[in-house]
């Protein structure tokens, strides 16, 4: 009875006891870490920053500009060709000058037209040096402007309809990508919970083969079992022993990878926590597929290739037609020989320009660039449909597969009541002496195993959760989209 008493000692004890410096860690906590200091969480950071000051850009670019041009010192030497009035000939002399100019523009873009409006000031200076020594500056106190093409491509309409949606599409991309980091920090997370389950019970294993041994040696001894039967206990105690060594190979590899993918310290010994499911519900497909359609990545980027396709469609399609330009400013300038009188009484300035140009002969060079670009459309068209499908077929199998990981887990968790209370009843009829070893070693298996199912199963609901929640960008327990809160936290900060 003392021995029973031992071993029971040994089997309850041996999982319960602390280990000293150890990082106990929760599922919750682990994705809390996994999205805030992995790796993958800073490349997916920078990748969202980027298209975020991309799109910063184009919104700074839709605002008025405001550029000085400096050209402080322009020194020539050379000789350069004169007429002398009194020959009637050019002769060539040499010539020094200095000049110096500044101009200062504020230039607005119109998405609607496609043409910049412009207000501008600027000042030259103009000095000749040697035998025709001289001073002149030109001032153009103000001139205001507006140039444009008149038929071709206006790049502003499509920015204003393209760079919105390559930000929203960034945006939930970052998001995307958070969820799938989440993801597979749950799939570390329940490859170590399964090695420390697999390890915990090998150290059991281990402990109660010794234990079991050491008894079978004093029974051999005083002749109560036999040769055999003592090198049965001796196999069992080798075997445990070899079980235990892979197990902790097997804990070691996958807390290395754990704790690599979190980013922590190398020498950290994690103790995790499982998870409990959340509340169970019901997804449909339909409900799931109007969410995805709304917030999955995919969509957005179909639709921005389908509109970068039209824009090259209609860029392509306006240059193979003939070309008009049109440019006018009116403003004051006025000339002296200096400063002071550059900005005296200024005359009135008038600039307009037309320029058109026609293509006449260009061997199909227009065409067939116009033809490439609508058959690149129909090609993105057919591709983007395509990309939707794929992401509505993962939908509904995903959905599929969480209702099903509901009730798979619910009965995981049955079977492990049950080998848990048969256990337990099993111990107590040991102890009391009324069953022997074998039963008790059954049961136990029995209660290890259906533990080891329960955090497959486990494992498979969070990561289908998970799955369900990265291509919806949805979070169902709490009825909100997840792009929605990521919008408030941004306005908050």
């Amino acid at each position: 009875m003392r021995h029973i008493v031992f071993i029971v000692a040994l089997w309850l004890g041996t999982l319960g006891a602390p280990v000293a410096a150890q990082r106990v860690l929760t599922l919750e906590q682990t994705i809390d870490l996994a999205t805030d200091s992995a790796l993958e969480a800073f490349k997916n950071e920078n990748l969202y920053l980027s298209g975020y000051w991309e799109y910063r850009s184009y919104r700074a670019n839709r605002l008025p500009s405001v550029t000085l041009d400096l050209t402080p010192a322009n020194y020539n030497r050379g000789f350069v060709s004169r007429y002398d009035s009194e020959t009637d000939m050019d002769f060539y002399g040499l010539q020094r000058s200095y000049s110096a100019s500044g101009a200062l523009t504020i230039q607005q873009n119109l998405d609607i037209l496609g043409g910049t409006f412009f207000v501008q000031s600027g000042l030259q200076y103009l000095r000749y040096m040697g035998d025709y020594a001289s001073n002149q500056f030109s001032a153009v106190p103000v001139s205001i402007g507006y140039q444009q093409d008149l038929l071709g491509y206006n790049p502003f309409k499509w920015e204003k309809k393209i760079e919105p949606l390559k930000y929203e599409k960034v945006k939930k991309e970052f998001l995307y990508n958070t969820e799938q980091i989440a993801e597979q920090a749950t799939s570390y997370f329940f490859a170590l919970a399964m090695a420390q389950a697999d390890y915990d019970l090998a150290v059991k294993n281990k402990l109660a083969a010794d234990t079991l041994y050491a008894i079978g040696q004093r029974k051999f001894e005083i002749t109560s079992i036999t040769n055999d039967e003592l090198y049965t206990l001796e196999l069992e105690k080798v075997n445990a022993y070899n079980t235990l060594r892979s197990a902790e190979l097997e804990l070691k590899r996958a807390m290395f990878s754990l704790v690599t993918y979190l980013n922590l310290d190398p020498d950290t010994e994690l103790r995790l926590t499982l998870p409990t499911r959340t509340h169970a519900y019901q997804l449909t497909a339909e409900e799931a597929l109007l969410m995805a359609r709304e917030n999955n990545p995919t969509y957005l980027q179909t639709r921005q290739d389908i509109l970068e396709a039209e824009r090259d469609l209609d860029k392509t399609r306006r240059e193979s037609m003939f070309q008009a330009s049109f440019s006018a400013s009116v403003g004051f300038n006025q000339a002296a020989s200096n400063f002071r009188d550059a900005y005296r009484d200024p005359l009135r300035q008038d600039m307009v320009a037309l320029s058109i140009s026609i293509p006449i002969l260009d061997w199909g060079v227009r065409k067939g660039k116009y033809r490439m670009a609508k058959n690149n459309l129909s090609v993105i068209e057919i591709s983007s449909r395509q990309s939707e499908v794929a992401v509505e077929q993962s939908v509904v199998m995903a959905v599929n597969d969480f209702n099903l990981q509901q009730e798979l887990i619910l009965s995981a968790e049955y079977a492990l009541e049950l080998a848990e209370s048969a256990y337990a009843k099993t111990m107590t009829r040991f102890i009391e002496g009324n069953t022997d070893m074998n039963t008790l070693t059954l049961a136990s298996n029995r209660k290890d195993e259906a533990n080891k199912n329960y955090i497959s199963a486990l494992e498979n609901y969070w990561l289908s959760y998970y799955q369900i929640r990265r291509l919806t960008l949805y979070d169902f327990v709490k009825g909100l989209s997840i792009s929605h809160e990521f919008d408030q936290e941004l306005e908050a900060f």
